[in-house]
């Protein structure tokens, strides 16, 4: 019997797939030249949204807590998105972080189910003075962090977020450590090494939906991956085993079909997320849950020519699990209008289109927004579900089934509508003209000087052309403010 040999239990009891070693090699070995052609534009598309919907953060609720909490900081060079602020790298990516998804309006990768985008971009701008990068290596970085970061989440299942936890703070940092190891050019063993530290890291639940700590997973996510980094560069040690380990992230954070060597197998496979599945964009600053029936009513309203007053019965049916984060019917605050179905439905009706305005206390809280209630009807219905979907119940709840919407007009004319894919979902990409919108809406939101966001826009149109990626940072750093 070898030194190492201990009895029969090591004969007999297999060891866990190597799910850290093989995430770390995938990052190590990963490069731009092995990504499907249409990668680039993709990528170029969210990491465009998702710089934007981090300066619309900058003038949401979060804004003023977190600038109080900045102000017993003192010094930091790394720049806060939307403001004239500055900050420590960790502090910086919480509050970028945080700003990204502060709206709900980021992206959505269903297959986590998250939103990864804003925590990458934090993570990858939170150190560009000792770290800079080009806008080719900032979207490899991205790229490999999404791959990364998704196929742990499949690995683990849909099941850990059934659970109750966030996946966007606890999977959506993984793509963040990842995305910033490919990024610095870090080895294996650091690699490994940085995920063990992460593993313990890892927050979120889902019972914050609603609140302004929702998005502050975003922000811990963030800066946890920037401190995991910079930890094991330090010399700080960590189990390099992680992930797999039988007390480790899929042991304790995981369900009975959480599987590594699925997430193993993913990585081995020759698919890019990026690609296939794909990422979607957000039309809508709220839960994307709603977006589908939310873009029925808009597309109803305008078929039958309608106004609120006119309509005697909205009727929404949702598939099974639909409504899961939907727990507001009538919601008192914009947040918690992020997080209702009803409020959605009834905006539509009332204003024929969804703005930033739509998500705030003094729209949710409109008379005429309440006079609208009793004539909505909203619920799951088995109707809706994809009975030949095998993987139904391991989809978002927006992205499973399909939703239905009627309305019935006072006059006796009514119109339905079936929606399976909402506006911006990969099979419905938004183009670059309503991701231009969209940028000038958020950074409108954040008051830029005039031409600053045209500026910028131009720069992420063209990333990859970017010498220094500083240097759009501090074109929305020091844009003043109009």
């Amino acid at each position: 019997m070898s030194a190492h040999t201990h009895g029969h239990d090591a004969a007999s009891t297999p060891l866990p797939p190597a799910l850290t070693a093989h995430v770390a090699r995938f990052v190590v070995q990963a490069s731009a030249n092995q990504f499907p052609a249409d990668a680039l534009d993709k990528a170029r598309k969210v990491i465009a949204d998702t710089f934007a919907v981090i300066l619309s953060g900058a003038d949401s609720e979060v804004t003023e807590p977190l600038m109080r909490y900045l102000a017993l900081e003192s010094g930091g060079h790394s720049p806060i998105l939307g403001t004239d602020r500055a900050a420590s790298p960790e502090t910086a990516a919480l509050i970028n972080g945080t700003f990204g998804h502060a709206l709900d309006f980021d992206d959505v990768l269903s297959m986590m189910p998250a939103h990864p985008s804003a925590i990458i971009v934090a993570s990858l701008i939170a150190d560009l003075s000792a770290h800079p990068l080009t806008g080719a290596e900032f979207i490899e970085a991205y790229v490999v962090g999404i791959e990364a970061g998704a196929r742990i989440a499949q690995g683990i299942t849909v099941g850990h977020y059934q659970r109750g936890f966030h996946g966007t703070g606890t999977l959506g940092m993984f793509s963040a450590l990842t995305a910033l190891a490919k990024a610095w050019k870090l080895d294996e063993e650091h690699t490994r090494v940085a995920i063990g530290i992460a593993s313990s890291m890892a927050s979120g639940v889902r019972r914050n939906f609603g609140t302004m700590t929702k998005p502050l997973h975003t922000g811990l996510a963030a800066r946890n991956a920037v401190q995991a980094l910079r930890l094991a560069l330090s010399g700080f040690e960590a189990t390099q085993d992680a992930l797999e380990a039988k007390s480790g992230f899929f042991a304790s954070y995981g369900v009975p079909g959480s599987n590594p060597q699925v997430a193993i197998d993913a990585l081995e496979s020759a698919a890019w997320v990026i690609s296939d599945p794909g990422i979607a964009l957000k039309k809508f600053a709220c839960c994307y849950a709603s977006h589908r029936a939310m873009d029925a009513v808009i597309r109803l309203r305008e078929e039958l020519g309608a106004s609120a007053e006119d309509v005697a019965r909205l009727t929404c049916r949702m598939p099974p699990g639909g409504m899961l984060v939907l727990t507001y019917p009538r919601p008192v605050t914009g947040l918690e209008g992020k997080f209702s179905l009803h409020y959605p439905l009834a905006a539509g009706l009332l204003d024929g289109r969804y703005t930033l305005w739509s998500f705030t206390d003094e729209a949710v809280n409109r008379p005429d927004i309440a006079a609208l209630y009793d004539r909505i009807d909203a619920r799951e219905d088995e109707s809706c579900r994809d009975l030949e979907d095998p993987q139904y119940e391991s989809r978002s709840s927006g992205s499973r089934g399909w939703v239905t919407v009627d309305m019935e007009l006072r006059d006796g004319r009514r119109a339905s509508l079936r929606v399976d894919k909402a506006p911006g979902h990969p099979s419905r990409e938004l183009d670059w003209a309503a991701i231009e919108a969209k940028f000038a809406d958020c950074a409108q939101a954040a008051r830029l000087a005039p031409g600053v966001a045209d500026q910028a826009l131009a720069q992420l149109h063209a990333l990859e052309t970017c010498p220094d990626v500083a240097q759009l940072v501090n074109i929305l750093h020091h844009g003043g403010r109009a």
